[in-house]
């Protein structure tokens, strides 16, 4: 057999592995230089056959889920021994600092918004169906919009006549005045209207309206 060819050129072999593991969608082993068929480990951000290294602890021949700590690597069972942290978004080990949330260890910079994937760095974070969301992403993705202004409420939300408000739009659509915790209000149109605009109106007309009622104010 003569050299390996790739489009009509004679390749060395290591060289036509690459253009094979190239075209095939697969790593080149950074030791034997052999295309990798299965999971490759990785090591130093190098792809490895697993076979070519043995655990740093027990000597065993290690497999694809082998963990690097301190430039060492070891199998599974004799690093979780360690009790090393593993962060929840890379699955590597965690030698600096970590990040306890959502029930789960990060490393710091992994630890990120599920929509513009910014890092929290210690700043508050909202979680919705296993995911953490920085404030702004957050409320414009699930947030409550205003009746009154069409915005996304980025603070407490008033809670009234099944609509949601921001506490400075909360208002009497009358007089504009604005309703606390404390005020009355009835309905009028699907708009508050404060009892002391109430009380001015005919007695006919009044008679036709919802009972006065209260709100609430939903803390985030």
């Amino acid at each position: 057999f003569g050299p390996p060819t790739s489009g009509g050129m004679h390749l060395c072999r290591p060289c036509h592995n690459r253009e094979k593991a190239r075209g095939l969608g697969k790593y080149i082993c950074q030791k034997c230089h052999a295309i990798i068929d299965e999971q490759p480990l990785i090591f130093k951000n190098d792809p490895y056959h697993p076979d070519h290294f043995n655990c740093a602890n027990c000597g065993k021949e290690l497999s694809a889920d082998a963990r690097e700590l301190k430039g060492e690597l070891y199998c599974l069972p004799c690093h979780d021994k360690m009790g090393v942290p593993i962060c929840g978004a890379c699955r590597r080990p965690i030698e600096g600092r970590v990040v306890n949330a959502m029930g789960k260890q990060w490393h710091v910079e992994h630890f990120v918004c599920a929509k513009c994937e910014k890092p929290f760095l210690g700043h508050r974070h909202y979680e919705r169906k296993g995911l953490a969301y920085c404030e702004t992403h957050y409320n414009q993705l699930f947030g409550d919009v205003c009746f009154h202004c069409n915005r996304v409420i980025e603070g407490d939300v008033v809670s009234a006549l099944n609509k949601a408000w921001c506490v400075n739009c909360f208002s009497c659509s009358t007089c504009n005045t604005k309703l606390t915790l404390k005020d009355k209000f009835v309905e009028i149109d699907l708009k508050p209207v404060c009892k002391h605009c109430y009380e001015k109106m005919p007695e006919e007309f009044k008679r036709r309206l919802s009972p006065i009622t209260s709100h609430h104010i939903v803390p985030k």
